[in-house]
This record gives structure tokens, C-alpha cells and sequence, in this order.
């Protein structure tokens, strides 16, 4: 029972696969070969991160895979319900990764504020000689208290994040698909766990004028669109700062730069590009964009705790 883990797994997922007597494979095969090396190894399963894709062409010539397996939460490389109408199970791991792409959001929200994703990159080469210069362009930092934050997708990551920048002193604003009232536990060392209610809205445009920052945690919207463009621009207002640590896409990027360009957007927080894993220049070169490469859910307890849930689901599908 060969699994071909394309875009790697943690050891821990490993460990716990060939225990239960499957062989794991981690050398990742070019997507041109990968249907010819299936084929070959007579692989079952394929698991995939974002870099490998799984369309209907290479799910009908690989009649031999029963389980496809995506290492986060996002499927839109896999087609899915054409792969579950063949017979083929489908699994991705939602939970396992939503705390550290909340830290990297709320770090991103720190970063912004006091612009040190600049600072850190100018001080090595111009602190010497222009100190003074240097104080002075930031110098005009915010403090994220009593600021909104506004959090555009609240399932599992918009509410770790939601329960760290309230547990700051911040408001937030929740958009869902449905309205609903939603427990967010705060954890506060010393006083134990406090509960907060916050009650999600579903329409976009009706909160934009309120927030200072915005955070994106939802797919494309299914009709392969954006969901910030520059009639969603319009509506923020004037020094708000937004942070897509979601899907490449989501937010329009020439709509982006423009409203960097005009002031609209303060600043701007990328973990994730419409081109990867070639982005657009202009976007990683740009002054008021903290950029980073697609690491939301990359620390070592998520990939462990990605690698043994989708261990799980692999030995459930072919045990039971």
C-alpha cells in the first residue's frame, strides 16, 4: 500500500503510516511526470499541498488511486467532487493548521502598525549613516487597541484570530454565510478562559467604512472572482490596512496597488499571490506591502498536526 506524499509530510504522519503498514514516498515528482509515476508505483494515495494539482485528467488516468489527501484546508487545486463521483476518497485537514495562520495574521497586524516589515530591511543598509532619517519615516506608527479589526471569513482561523485581537483590546467584526452568534474563549494567564460573543454579519459592504484593518480567510468567490476589488476599495476608509493570508486572488491585485498608490490602503499584508509561485514583482518589491512566501500554515506543530490527521484518515479509509 504505497503513499506518494508529492508536497512532503511531517515525520510524525510518516511514523504513524508505516506503522500501520503502508509505505510513505516524499520525493515529489514534477506535475508532467506525476500521472507516468503513478501509474508506475501503483501508488493509492496521493497527498498534495498547494503546489500539486489533481484535475479530472489525472484522476481519469489513475484508476488506481483511492485516496487524494490535501495538507490544509482550501482544496481549489483538487476537483474534488469529480474525484468523490469516481469513488475516490477525498480528505483535507481544516483544523490542523488554523492557530498558526491566525499567529501569522495577528503578527502581520503588528507589523502594519508599526511598519517594521520596512524597518527591518532598511536598517541594515542606511541605520549608520541616517538614524535620524529613519526614526523620523517611522515614527508614525498605530497602536492596535481600540481599533476594528475586520475578518472576512469566520470559520476555524477567522475565530483563532478574532480570540487574539480581542484578547488585545481590539473589536472585531465577523463576516460568515450566515448570521450567527459565535463563542470566542480568550485565554488570559492568570484569570483562566473568558468567553466573547461576537454576532457575524453577511454582507461585506455594509462594514467596510468601519474597520481599520481587514483580514481575508475565504476562498474566491465561485464564480472564480475576487473578493476585494476596486468597488470594495471605494467603500473602506481612507488608511485602512488589509492583510490576504488566504488565497492568491482573493484580493484584486492592480486594484490593490492602485489603492496603495492613492491612500486609500495604508498598507498591505501578502502571504499568498495569484501567480505563484512566480508573484508579481511590483507587488514584492512594493514599500507599503509586507510580503511573505505562502507560509500561513508552516511552523512544525501544524505540519505534525497535518501529517497525523491526514495519517488518520488514510488508515480509516483502507482499514475500516
Amino acid at each position: 500500500m504505497k503513499i506518494l506524499a508529492n508536497d512532503g509530510i511531517s515525520s510524525e504522519g510518516i511514523e504513524k503510516l508505516e506503522g500501520a503498514g503502508f509505505t510513505v514516498v516524499t520525493e515529489h515528482v514534477p506535475q508532467d511526470k506525476l500521472v507516468e509515476t503513478i501509474r508506475k508505483e501503483n501508488y493509492i494515495g496521493l497527498l498534495v499541498r498547494s503546489a500539486t494539482t489533481v484535475r479530472k485528467d489525472l484522476i481519469d488516468a489513475c484508476p488506481e488511486l483511492k485516496f487524494i489527501g490535501r495538507g490544509g484546508v482550501g482544496m481549489d487545486n483538487i476537483d474534488v467532487e469529480y474525484a468523490r463521483s469516481k469513488g475516490i476518497t477525498v480528505e483535507n485537514t481544516p483544523a490542523a493548521s488554523s492557530q498558526s495562520v491566525a499567529e501569522l495574521a495577528m503578527a502581520s497586524l503588528f507589523s502594519l502598525s508599526r511598519s517594521t516589515y520596512d524597518s527591518y530591511k532598511e536598517m541594515p543598509g542606511k541605520g549608520y549613516e541616517d538614524f535620524k532619517g529613519l526614526k523620523k519615516k517611522y515614527s508614525k506608527g498605530v497602536e492596535l487597541r481600540g481599533k476594528t479589526l475586520l475578518i472576512v471569513g469566520f470559520g476555524r482561523i477567522g475565530q483563532a484570530l478574532a480570540s487574539y485581537a480581542l484578547g488585545i483590546g481590539m473589536k472585531v467584526i465577523g463576516i460568515s454565510l450566515d448570521e450567527e452568534e459565535i463563542e470566542i474563549p480568550i485565554s488570559i494567564e492568570g484569570v483562566g478562559q473568558v468567553i466573547s460573543k461576537i454576532k457575524t454579519t453577511t454582507n461585506l459592504n455594509d462594514v467596510l467604512g468601519v474597520a481599520d484593518y481587514i483580514s481575508m480567510h475565504v476562498p474566491k468567490s465561485p464564480d472564480g472572482k475576487a473578493v476585494i476589488t476596486k468597488s470594495e476599495f471605494e467603500k473602506m476608509k481612507n488608511g485602512v490596512r488589509i492583510m490576504n493570508i488566504a488565497r492568491g486572488g482573493v484580493i484584486e491585485e492592480d486594484d490593490l496597488l492602485e489603492a496603495l498608490r492613492s491612500g486609500k490602503v495604508a498598507a498591505a499584508a501578502l502571504d499568498v499571490f495569484e501567480n505563484e509561485p512566480s508573484p508579481r514583482k511590483d507587488l514584492l518589491q512594493h514599500s507599503q506591502i509586507a510580503n511573505t512566501p505562502h507560509i500561513g500554515a508552516a511552523t512544525s506543530e501544524a505540519q505534525g498536526r497535518i501529517g497525523t490527521e491526514l495519517a488518520d484518515k488514510i488508515i480509516a479509509t483502507f482499514k475500516n
